[in-house]
């Protein structure tokens, strides 16, 4: 059925090509939307709008029909909401009716009339001008079903925008928090910087990274995991209050809260602690709420969170030995800990520490439980290779995650700004060696603060969606087979 609409409608289309010079015109211009006229006319009577006399001239796609000989209706969808137009034989010329008549949903349309009120009452548009502006010969989705599967919703993201208004409204709802939180930014003193996304060094975040080749240095480059390294160097250059939103990549797998392209906020504050940006991320999502919720309470699936008062804290191992009922003394032993995981059925990697398992069963055994908002800190100093060591225990550092819903939301910490012993953990962990980077805080990096937001995952949070692909225009899909 849909490929033969697709044959008649692509005969208009050559019928169309051979009766007139120009078939897909580009000089209708539109003076207002249908929200501007709802929003000022849809309390006006028919009287008062037939007294104003007002000529509109609006775009739109057409998303229903109603033909009936020589007087019809068809509902256009513009930009900002849908408007009813009303079109008859006497109104336009017969040529234009004519062709008006082979209009298909979908259509996008130029139209210019009076607006007026229906016998029911509906602000329409008397129509006196309509031209046909482009030709859609693909069908839409059955208005009533819509989409056929989630994934076709993915990978045709057009025509979800066209038919579902939800997820039209989700999208501007992204846009609206990214505009609130640069705001947020700024109005705090912070200066919006750029750093490269391609990097000759991969590194910022332990991450597999992706890889890419420049032809004309004749290297291998890396899409950026993270901005850190570059970031922390303007700090070094004097900046004092930085951030950055921007794209990064990690060559990973997908599931719901994760895609490899994802946007990530970055933001330094020389001189402050990780203390410092605990208090920042708190009142950066209070803030949010209250703009795009109206109020201090996030809706997670069918339960209402309170974020009004400060989030709970909670070191690492005392999460651990409160949602798995163990003692402490169990996660500070080589041979308890190394007992402990093999029963939960957590596997131990060689040359693994104390630390790499308490991440390893944090990971697996407790993020899940924490839906309300939580700032776990104290994580071992064996997974946090750019992070400043507690000074009161060596085998911490001075580093918080936030969750909320069961997954992560941000990470930050004190930064590490000793050169030495930034060698020395890049050398123990095996992690991406950066020359540059060591080179600039031999230059000497302020006592410093970073933070980094997934932007992705609290736009989930503030619009109660389940799985990140909804909140990603063009999500990564695997290839239909």
């Amino acid at each position: 059925m849909k490929e033969l609409e697709y044959l008649v409608r692509k005969n208009k289309l050559s019928n169309l090509r051979n009766k007139y010079k120009v078939v897909f015109p580009n000089n209708f211009k539109h003076n207002t939307y249908s929200i501007v006229l709802h929003k000022h006319f849809f309390n006006k009577t028919r009287n008062e709008l037939e007294k104003l006399n007002i000529n509109v001239k609006i775009t739109g796609r057409i998303i229903n029909k109603r033909f009936m000989g020589k007087a019809s209706f068809i509902v256009i969808k513009d930009t900002k909401g849908k408007i009813q137009i009303y079109v008859a034989y006497n109104h336009i010329s017969h040529e234009q009716y004519k062709l008006f008549k082979d209009f298909d949903l979908g259509d996008i349309i130029g139209a210019e009339g009076i607006l007026f009120k229906t016998n029911s009452g509906e602000l329409s548009i008397k129509c006196k001008n309509i031209i046909l502006l482009t030709k859609a010969i693909r069908p839409l989705p059955d208005k009533f079903h819509g989409l056929s599967s989630q994934d076709k919703c993915y990978r045709q993201r057009y025509l979800e925008l066209i038919t579902n208004d939800k997820v039209y409204k989700l999208f501007h709802t992204r846009s609206l928090i990214i505009a609130k939180i640069r705001d947020f930014m700024i109005k705090r003193d912070f200066i919006e910087v750029e750093t490269p996304i391609m990097q000759v060094n991969a590194g910022g975040a332990i991450a597999k990274p992706f890889i890419t080749y420049h032809n004309k240095l004749h290297t291998k480059m890396y899409l950026r995991i993270a901005p850190e390294l570059y970031l922390k160097q303007l700090i070094i250059g004097g900046f004092e209050k930085i951030f950055e939103i921007g794209k990064n990549f990690r060559n990973e797998g997908l599931s719901p809260y994760h895609n490899p392209e994802f946007t990530m906020l970055e933001l330094y504050i020389a001189y402050a602690d990780y203390n410092d940006l605990i208090l920042l991320l708190e009142e950066l999502i209070r803030t949010l709420a209250i703009a795009i919720l109206g109020d201090q309470k996030l809706l997670l699936n069918q339960e209402y969170i309170d974020i009004s008062k400060p989030f709970t804290r909670m070191s690492m191992k005392d999460a651990i030995c409160y949602y798995q009922n163990i003692d402490i003394h169990n996660l500070e032993d080589l041979y308890l800990i190394t007992k402990l995981a093999k029963s939960i059925n957590i596997k131990i990697h060689k040359n693994w520490t104390i630390g790499h398992i308490q991440s390893e069963i944090f990971d697996k055994k407790v993020i899940h439980n924490l839906i309300k908002p939580i700032f776990i800190t104290d994580y071992p100093i064996e997974v946090s290779p750019l992070a400043r060591k507690n000074d009161y225990n060596s085998n911490i550092t001075d580093r918080f995650e936030l969750f909320i819903g069961g997954y992560e939301i941000s990470n930050g910490f004190s930064e590490l700004n000793d050169a030495e012993e930034q060698k020395i953990r890049f050398a123990k962990q095996n992690h991406y060696y950066n020359q540059d980077y060591i080179t600039a805080l031999e230059h000497g990096l302020p006592p410093t603060a970073g933070l980094g937001i997934g932007i992705d995952r609290l736009i989930m949070l503030l619009t109660n969606s389940k799985n990140i692909r909804d909140v990603i225009l063009f999500p990564t899909l695997k290839n239909k087979t």
